[in-house]
């Protein structure tokens, strides 16, 4: 209530009144649903709501409050009105109405000016700009697109490789497994191992009680061929590939290497040069230090060999992979979705239809010049930084990498991308005009065209949220699904799928395809050091490489193309072919059927008339003739005095003690000392010597 303290005031309000009342009625009007009449509409647009614009025109501001607070009729002194309140609260009513219109009254042009639902009425500024706030999303124009509405299909790239796609190599050759191999694995890469390691266990024995034998080529060989080997006969702890029992008698491993000599190379393995890791210890904390520093020399060449010997095919993706470890290092990950939860992280770049490893690196945490756009943009583009790659490549990710910039920029290098997308990532279409609503049918599509990127939703079990540069929304296509109908029973039925997803569903599986053939034999064991993990990592990519280069050479010239299993045991041979000799006996012959040695027939002579006839001269085939005893260590080199009596010993097949004594024609161990002859009783008990 307003209280004057004369009439003078009181008669100078109401000609006030009714001054402001004419004006104010006169300049706006309302109209019901929220259309604009009149010569007024821009007044209400968002500049001229601002509150600046307000600020400047105090007169009419009170004069609308004095408007809202006094009745319409005419009365003589609003003091003694006694239906005041009741006269008010209409005028309210209707304000509040004003302010917040009906969704079903909404129309493209709201927003500007705003009516009330009696013809010419007081305004009420607030009220107009708490609209014109909640209308803002849809003044930009954008709107889900169905189904039905048709959308323009984008020019297809036309693919120009730098290099003929596929293997590398001569394609009238036909190279054998080791041959495909020693492409990552070359001599330069054997080399820079043995000269590491032997630095390395050089300075680890130095003052112990056994010395350091130096690692050779042949030896580097050897071991690569037993860990590819126990990557198909997997046991839980390494020295079970060679114990003598029943449960482990694998005779393979001690024919390639003895126990103890491949232990000492897994010991001393090392990759880079240890006078190079003391320096890059020094440089710890600061920019200069490499985490990296322990596996990069064989980092590198590996790499260098993924992209030489392979160019890709037009469908790529991208994607993580973790190799499990539980090391104590700084840069090891967590990611509760992998089935490998724990171990080293990285970011793969494979060729969709074969998976091939054409580039990874390992993920160590921010490191140097960052673009800003994130890590999967930083990680996407370096990547892609591989030599004579050529234009018109279809990549394919998922939504950690997916985004709107990511898409136009690779564009601008004439790389098409299609992927997940997170409905949070800068550059999604905010607008929720014709979203699809909470409940809808499965294969629900709804789709949006911002230029060159096309952002589609699409219901299947769950929304997926879709951004591609290559695709139109919809290509009539259907996929099979199963529906739950009326009667609560399951039923086949097609229903529409865009082409942007069931191209990503048959496209994005290179790399896990590349992690399949690597599970199926993989070489990883338990180890102290966290570089070891990555050489045995490193083990793995050139071996499947390796079989991929292999099927690709056997499609060319129309050859029977080997499986994995059959390709790795036969790399497995070879590499036991080019490695280190045992220094015992191969046990594999042990198991060979015995094959009597046969003495030559005696030169004719002489033989006096009156001499006794020769035993041996008569029976040149006597039974058990050449079956001599013969030692293991007359095979060995290397070998101390003190330990020739021990050295080499095998279990006797007859006794099934220790004996360093075997048959040189059998080749069966067997006892011959002076309290055990099981070399005549096994002899006499398979009819080789009377």
């Amino acid at each position: 209530m307003f209280l004057f303290e004369s009439d003078d005031e009181l008669e100078e309000l109401h000609s006030d009144l009714d001054s402001e009342s004419e004006c104010s009625l006169d300049e706006e009007e309302y109209v019901p649903g929220g259309l604009a009449r009149g010569s007024d509409q821009d007044d209400f647009s968002d500049e001229d709501s601002s509150d600046e614009e307000w600020a400047s025109k105090p007169k009419r501001k009170v004069s609308r409050k004095r408007c809202c607070s006094v009745s319409a009729s005419p009365v003589s002194s609003p003091l003694k009105s006694p239906s005041r309140k009741q006269e008010v609260s209409p005028c309210r009513k209707k304000l509040r109405y004003a302010s917040t219109p009906k969704k079903d009254t909404s129309t493209p042009n709201s927003g500007k000016t705003l009516s009330s639902p009696q013809g010419k009425n007081k305004s009420c500024k607030p009220a107009e700009k708490k609209v014109v706030i909640e209308e803002e999303d849809d003044v930009d124009g954008d709107r889900w697109c169905n189904i039905d509405e048709e959308d323009v299909e984008p020019l297809q790239p036309r693919f120009r490789p730098d290099r003929d796609v596929g293997p590398q190599l001569n394609r009238t050759a036909n190279y054998t497994p080791l041959e495909l191999f020693q492409l990552f694995f070359s001599m330069t890469v054997i080399n820079t191992l043995v000269k590491n390691t032997n630095a390395y266990g050089k300075n680890k024995y130095q003052g112990q009680k056994e010395s350091w034998v130096p690692v050779t080529t042949a030896d580097m060989y050897s071991f690569i061929c037993l860990v590819l080997y126990m990557g198909i006969v997997p046991l839980k702890t390494l020295k079970e590939f060679w114990r003598g029992s029943k449960l482990f008698s694998l005779p393979f491993p001690a024919s390639v290497m003895p126990c103890r000599r491949f232990l000492a190379i897994s010991r001393s393995l090392h990759m880079n040069d240890p006078a190079v890791e003391m320096a890059n210890e020094q440089n710890k904390g600061t920019s200069g230090y490499d985490r990296l520093c322990k596996i990069k020399p064989l980092y590198g060449q590996i790499l260098e060999a993924c992209y030489t010997f392979f160019h890709p095919y037009q469908h790529i993706s991208i994607d993580e992979r973790m190799v499990a470890s539980k090391a104590r290092i700084s840069f090891k990950q967590y990611i509760k979705s992998k089935p490998t939860k724990w171990g080293f992280k990285l970011f793969v770049l494979a060729d969709s239809s074969c998976g091939y490893t054409l580039n990874f690196f390992v993920y160590v945490g921010r490191e140097g010049v960052s673009s800003g756009k994130g890590v999967s943009y930083d990680a996407v583009m370096r990547l892609l930084k591989i030599p004579f790659l050529g234009k018109g490549y279809k990549l394919y990710t998922d939504n950690f990498y997916t985004s709107p910039t990511l898409s136009l920029d690779l564009l601008q290098r004439k790389i098409w991308c299609v992927g997940t997308l997170r409905s949070n990532v800068a550059g999604y279409p905010r607008t929720k005009r014709n979203a699809m609503p909470e409940k809808t049918p499965r294969g629900t599509l709804r789709w949006i065209r911002k230029g060159q990127l096309l952002f589609v939703k699409w219901l299947d079990t769950r929304e997926v949220t879709m951004c591609s540069t290559l695709h139109k929304a919809y290509s009539n296509e259907m996929v099979k699904r199963k529906v739950k109908d009326a009667d609560g029973q399951w039923r086949v039925k097609e229903v529409p799928v865009p082409g942007c997803i069931k191209d990503y569903n048959q496209h994005m599986g290179g790399v896990d395809l590349s992690d399949a053939l690597i599970s199926y034999y993989n070489v990883l064991h338990k180890t102290h050091k966290w570089y070891k993990t990555l050489f045995y990592h490193f083990v793995d990519i050139a071996t499947v490489n390796a079989f991929i280069l292999h099927k690709g050479m056997c499609k060319l010239q129309n050859r029977p193309m080997l499986k994995q299993k059959n390709f790795r045991e036969q790399l497995i041979v070879a590499l036991a072919e080019i490695g280190s000799t045992p220094r015992r006996s191969g046990p594999q012959n042990f198991m060979l059927p015995a094959s009597p040695f046969k003495v030559p027939p005696a030169s004719p002579s002489i033989v006096p008339a009156n001499a006794a006839p020769c035993p041996s001269a008569e029976v040149p085939d006597a039974p058990g003739a050449g079956h001599l005893p013969a030692y293991f260590v007359e095979q060995m080199t290397n070998v101390a005095p003190k330990d020739r009596a021990t050295a080499g010993r095998r279990a006797c097949v007859v006794c099934k003690r220790k004996s360093p004594v075997y048959c040189s024609t059998c080749q069966k161990t067997l006892c011959f000392t002076t309290l055990r002859n099981c070399y005549s009783e096994w002899h006499r008990d398979n009819r080789i010597c009377v």
